[in-house]
Order: C-alpha cells, then structure tokens, then sequence
C-alpha cells in the first residue's frame, strides 16, 4: 500500500515544517516539501492534511493487555485491553507485562495477546515475569527469553517497595538485572529490568546499591509509578541525577492529584526546578491494570481501572498550558520511550522509520493514524477493529 499524505506541519519530534509523507509498506519513503513528490501509473491513497499537526505514534510502555489487578479476588480481575481502546488514544506500540497475578495470569497467554494485537495492526513487545522473583518466564530463564523469544524486551514489572512484593534480597534484585543485562546484549535487545514502585519507605534503596556496588549501568533498570507520592518522586529525581531512566504513570484526570499522587504536570514542573535531563523520562497508562486503594494495615479499601486515555488527555494538558512545547512533550510519549527501549524504527518521523504517525487539529483532537503504514483512524473514527468487534460496539 502506498499513502500520500499531503502539507500536514510535521514535528518530527523536532518542527520540520509543512511537508509532504510518503508512505511505502509499513515505512516512511519519503520527506518532502509540498508538491515535490510525483506518483504516476501506480495506485496510491492520497490524503490531504493542511491545517493538521503530523507527530510520531505514541509508545506506551506499561500495559496489562490482558488485564491486571486481582487484589480483591477473582472478580477484581480487570478485564484485557482491544485494540480499539489502543487506537482511539493514539498509541501505536505497547510493551506488555503481568502485575500482582502471576498465578492466574501467565506468560504464554500475554504472549498470545501481543500477537493478536500485532496482527490487528499495531507494534508489540512484553516482558518477562510479574510482581514476584524469582520471575515466571516461557523458556525457563530471562536471559534465554531475551535470547530465543522475539516479543521479549526485558523482565517486569517486578515489585519492590510495596507488600505486595515477594520481598526480594538484594543480591536476588542484582541477579536478576545481570540476566537482563546478558540476555539483552546477546539477544540485540534492551534488556531492560522495569520494576513496580510501592509507596514503602525503602524507595529507590536497592537501585542506588546496585549502581554503586556493582558494574551494571543505571540504564539497565527502570523504576515506574515513581509519581505516586512526593518523597519517592524526590528519590527518582535523584536516581535519574545519576544517569537512570524514569517512567511516571499518567492519570486519566491530568488536571487532578488524587491523594499523595503527584500529576504529570506537576512532577514535570519538579525535575525541571532540578536539572533533570527531560530525556531521561518516559510516561506510561498502566492500561487495564488495576488501580487500588489500601489502608495502612494493607487492607484494600477501593478499585479502579487505568486507561490509555490517560496519554493523550495529559498530552494535550501539557501543551495547552504552556508546562512544556509541543516539541518537548512528544518525546515524553514517543521518542525517549524509544530511546530507552532501543525501539529502533520507532519515535521518530524520519524516511526509514515505522509509519506510525498521529494527525492532530488545532485542539489537538485526534482525527486520524497510522500504525506501520496503515490507517487506523479517519476523521476520528477508528478504523481498527478486533476479531470479535462489531461497529455498533465503537
């Protein structure tokens, strides 16, 4: 399939300007300015975009695509992510992982899922494991998961902090961010260790040991819901000071704090006030996990779902309010995702990368994408459908 899409003003994430994208396959062709390209005797779809802001697909790089949660029994299992609800959000590429259950949740069953998606039109990965270590995984090790299973990008989201983690020693934690390590070197991956975050008062302890007492880089591991309260924001602030990468979770509501919560507006305000290098973060939904309440005996008291409209909701409130630029606020969504994960066709609008583009109107209203070079979305109706999807669902 070859697409034309014609004078959209494109940030790349970098503002390029009015430009013309040609799309071949799955890939970007060609960038040019408007007009110069010329397409004769072969079929084509052209689509006019003056007036539309062209960005990069979002990457969303903590999804339950089969449901998390559970804390509260069986019927407290949240139910799995459609590729509807990923399209209509602007996301693109989601990286999969179990939560809490990693009893009733498998690993065969998430990587069933990432196919399905992949084959309804979007980009895929997992991780290996859930809440507990030592981690559940396909081949019998990390490092072999890594090697030998192409959907494997790293190991997650591995709890610490929190009680309801399985409580890991140390050495347990360093282990384990070896066989990524490995596993990723020789696999060609990232290798990544992304870890839950609770609210204990330990924090970022173990991560701080690591790069201290052992030869493991900082990049290696990835705290994420580092948002959730003020003094766990700070340690993170100071574990990215020391070249670590960071993800906040995004709440569906941006312009809200609920409880100690910090907002992605705020907490970007924060690193800014710090000197934290921006490239350094990414934000993610935690889609389809559940979200729990709990006293201070443990005892879960209320239950919510996340979802992804919670990227493009605070991608909008960001710019709206003049916290970041639009430059700025694609690579939290986009790009440093990319970066981090060594996604290497992905985050960018440049000839050779991964059709994944978002069309966007002066609100910044979604109206239409595309996903590996086919369109999933027009004049803000989703074009994507599940295998079980009927329209009047949509």
């Amino acid at each position: 399939m070859i697409t034309l899409i014609r004078e959209g003003n494109v940030f790349s994430p970098e503002p390029l300007g009015p430009k013309d994208i040609l799309i071949a396959g799955n890939q970007i062709a060609a960038i040019t300015e408007p007009g110069q390209i010329k397409l004769q005797g072969i079929d084509y779809y052209q689509m006019k975009a003056s007036g539309k802001i062209i960005i990069p697909g979002f990457i969303d790089s903590h999804v339950h695509i089969i449901g998390g949660g559970g804390e509260g029994g069986p019927s407290t299992r949240a139910p799995e992510i459609f590729i509807e609800d990923i399209i209509s959000n602007g996301v693109s590429t989601v990286i999969g992982c179990l939560g809490t259950d990693g009893t009733t949740r498998h690993m065969s069953s998430l990587l069933a899922k990432a196919r399905a998606l992949e084959q309804e039109g979007i980009t895929t990965y997992i991780f290996s494991g859930s809440y507990e270590i030592p981690v559940v995984t396909l081949t019998g090790s990390i490092r072999s998961d890594l090697v030998i299973i192409d959907k494997v990008i790293g190991a997650g989201e591995i709890a610490v902090s929190d009680h309801r983690s399985s409580q890991p020693t140390f050495e347990e934690f360093c282990r384990l961010a070896s066989e990524c390590r490995v596993g990723g070197m020789l696999g060609g991956k990232a290798g990544v260790l992304h870890c839950h975050l609770g609210d204990g008062p330990r924090k970022l302890h173990m991560f701080f040991r690591l790069i201290k007492e052992t030869e493991i880089p900082p990049t290696q591991i990835i705290p994420t819901h580092v948002n959730r309260n003020q003094e766990l924001l700070g340690d993170a602030i100071k574990f990215v000071i020391k070249g670590g990468y960071i993800d906040l979770t995004a709440n569906e509501h941006p312009e809200f704090q609920e409880g100690e919560e910090i907002s992605i507006a705020n907490a970007i305000r924060l690193c800014c006030e710090h000197k934290v290098p921006l490239s350094h973060i990414t934000i993610s939904s935690d889609s389809n996990g559940s979200l729990p309440v709990f006293d201070k005996n443990g005892n879960l008291t209320g239950l919510t779902i996340a979802t992804q409209k919670s990227l493009l909701n605070n991608f909008r409130y960001l710019v709206n309010k003049n916290i970041l630029g639009l430059e700025d606020t694609i690579k939290f969504f986009s790009t440093n995702v990319a970066v981090f994960y060594k996604l290497k066709n992905k985050g960018e609008i440049k000839v050779g990368m991964d059709a994944d583009l978002l069309l966007l109107d002066e609100h910044l209203t979604l109206t239409d994408s595309f996903a590996k070079g086919r369109q999933m979305m027009a004049n803000g109706k989703c074009l994507a459908r599940g295998t079980f999807c009927k329209d009047s669902d949509v």
